[in-house]
């Protein structure tokens, strides 16, 4: 079925949060364009968790079956593409995809994600949310209690460490370098039994994205199952800053109670809002923010 150029909402994003936005315009009968890339940030993590009746499936299958479920509204429309400009208009806003087709739409939802900024360490990629993680709350059951690392300094290395400690007594904390860590953190760690490794990282030793090693540049190597590290990130899509929605100190877009940017009728919801990288919360937000718009589309038309 060809799809038509002009639409009431266009949701830029299709992951959890896009989808789940779709599903609240879908059942309020509102004509909805969800656009999505494919290249959602948990692309390699085997294994969902902490998301109530989800534990433990795949990304992808929550994500097939939530776009299944959100498709069944004959009102929302879904389209394979990467949105590379946007641009306000009379009536609201005009999107362009990278292949020159143009939409247009009364409101704008932004749920484009985060993209992780890797370090340059050999191996460390490969195993980027299978055995090295963000999130104990997503990951760190399935490693409880195993040889953990965390690769962090400063203030940082003592706030993971702490949270870190509550999923395992095995832990030692790599600084990639000289630590950065004041005496009375040193103190706590140590009283906490935290083992602090000041070696330079050369590279991850690992089968198949599940780490055995960590390498340090002096040759020397330590055993490890698990690895925790929180990245620099940028967004994933540089369309909302373009069209002057404002950005955190952090790098997150900056929204309201009511899921608006600082531009009139454009909202934003999921990673690329909040540091609460979970699947439930990018749910829990989508769902907000399509009725957000909704109540938004009524009140000017009511």
């Amino acid at each position: 079925m060809k799809k038509q150029n002009s639409y009431e909402v266009i949701i830029v994003g299709g992951s959890y949060s896009g989808l789940a936005a779709g599903m609240a315009l879908g059942r309020a009968l509102r004509n909805v364009l969800i656009i999505d890339s494919g290249n959602p940030c948990n692309k390699q993590t085997p294994y969902s968790h902490n998301f109530l009746t989800n534990d433990g499936r795949t990304p992808a299958e929550i994500t097939h079956l939530a776009k299944e479920q959100v498709l069944r509204y004959s009102t929302v429309e879904f389209l394979n593409a990467r949105v590379s400009a946007a641009t306000k208009t009379e009536t609201g806003f005009e999107l362009k995809t990278e292949t020159g087709a143009s939409f247009s739409a009364r409101k704008v939802i932004f749920a484009t994600g985060v993209k992780d900024t890797m370090p340059d360490i050999p191996g460390f990629s490969e195993c980027w949310g299978i055995s090295i993680l963000h999130c104990p709350y997503c990951h760190g059951y399935e490693v409880r209690g195993q040889n953990t690392g965390i690769l962090a300094n400063g203030d940082t290395a003592l706030e993971f460490s702490a949270l870190i400690s509550n999923w395992t007594d095995t832990l030692t904390l790599y600084t990639n370098g000289p630590a950065t860590l004041s005496e009375d953190q040193l103190i706590k760690l140590t009283a906490h039994k935290i083992s602090i490794i000041e070696k330079e990282v050369a590279r991850i030793e690992h089968q198949s994205g599940h780490i055995e090693h960590i390498v340090f540049k002096d040759g020397t190597k330590a055993p490890l199952k698990a690895l925790y590290a929180r990245l620099p990130f940028v967004q994933h899509s540089s369309v909302p800053e373009s069209m002057g929605c404002e950005i955190s100190a952090e790098g997150y877009l900056l929204t309201d109670a009511a899921q608006r940017t600082s531009v009139p009728g454009v909202f934003a919801c999921g990673d690329n809002t909040t540091r609460l990288r979970t699947v439930a919360n990018a749910v829990s937000m989508g769902t907000t923010t399509g009725m957000m718009v909704n109540k938004a589309l009524i009140e000017e038309d009511f």
